[in-house]
């Protein structure tokens, strides 16, 4: 890793924590977790999911609303149209919000919406992308792809940081394998090494790793135990009607029950998840 000029530890004790909102930081002692679904379809929607995951509690809200698909027939999200409601949650609900950005031209769209720009899997070796990302004033939650090595995992962050921008958050979401049972094989040593390796925090992605819900948790729990700093978990109030990855969308209950049974695993690996807070009631009639 001679190459991570910037990303790389310089010191056993080297880690950095990543402002993503006032008093909100990413990489210390207390989790982070995400919840959402995979892509924002309405404000009645999203409005139930933070109403709920504000108790439960989550400390970020994911929602696509340009989405990368394999078909080209797929809901693509609701592009532009969404990002209204991306606002109006993030200012109702005091909840930093993370959403996807695919191309150079959606940075500047995006940047007055979401408190972080994740970069998705696919785009995770973007070069011109990722350069772009490096020149702004946002944290960026950088994605590995299906097959990337971890050195061109950690050489994608190093894109970022080397053109400006060190708030960089890294996700591991599983990669591509020979068995089709899960959607991906959830590599739980590349975050111990991605630990060792930089001062960058690290979240997991179980919902992709797995691709089946009843998966979902069990992984979760391994990965704080391994020592990841967070975890972002898709999830909808009816999540077979999701109109995009349902088969590995948790219920809004089921996420709470999660969020709830990481709380003695967090405390064994001195990590602490914070408070239910109190959601604001809803929009009056």
């Amino acid at each position: 890793m001679k190459d991570a000029k910037i990303v790389a530890k310089t010191h056993a004790n080297h880690s950095s924590e990543i402002a993503i909102a006032p008093s909100t930081t990413i990489g210390g002692k207390s989790l982070f977790i995400i919840g959402g679904p995979c892509s924002i379809e309405s404000m009645p929607q999203m409005e139930t999911i933070a109403q709920t995951l504000l108790k439960a509690p989550v400390q970020g809200l994911r929602g696509g609303i340009y989405k990368p698909r394999t078909s080209p027939y797929a809901f693509q999200g609701l592009g532009d149209v969404g990002l209204d409601i991306l606002s109006a949650i993030r200012q109702r609900y005091s909840l930093p919000v993370i959403t996807e950005v695919m191309a150079i031209h959606q940075i500047e769209k995006l940047m007055p919406h979401a408190d972080v720009l994740q970069v998705g899997s696919r785009n995770m070796q973007n070069f011109d992308l990722l350069k772009a990302l490096g020149e702004v004033d946002k944290p960026v939650l950088l994605k590995r792809g299906l097959a990337a090595t971890i050195t061109e995992f950690v050489m994608a962050a190093e894109y970022i940081a080397s053109h400006g921008n060190s708030n960089i958050i890294l996700c591991e979401r599983g990669i591509r394998s020979f068995d089709s049972y899960t959607r991906n094989v959830l590599d739980l040593g590349a975050v111990a090494a991605l630990k060792q390796i930089t001062h960058l925090p690290v979240l997991v992605d179980p919902s992709h790793a797995t691709g089946k819900r009843e998966l979902v948790a069990p992984l979760a729990r391994a990965a704080v135990a391994v020592g990841a700093d967070g975890l972002i978990i898709e999830c909808h109030p009816d999540p077979e009607r999701s109109i995009s990855d349902a088969r590995q969308t948790l219920s809004l209950e089921a996420m709470t029950e999660l969020i709830e049974s990481l709380r003695p695993l967090a405390q064994a690996v001195g990590r602490s998840i914070p408070d239910a807070a109190l959601a604001p009631a809803g929009p009056s009639a």
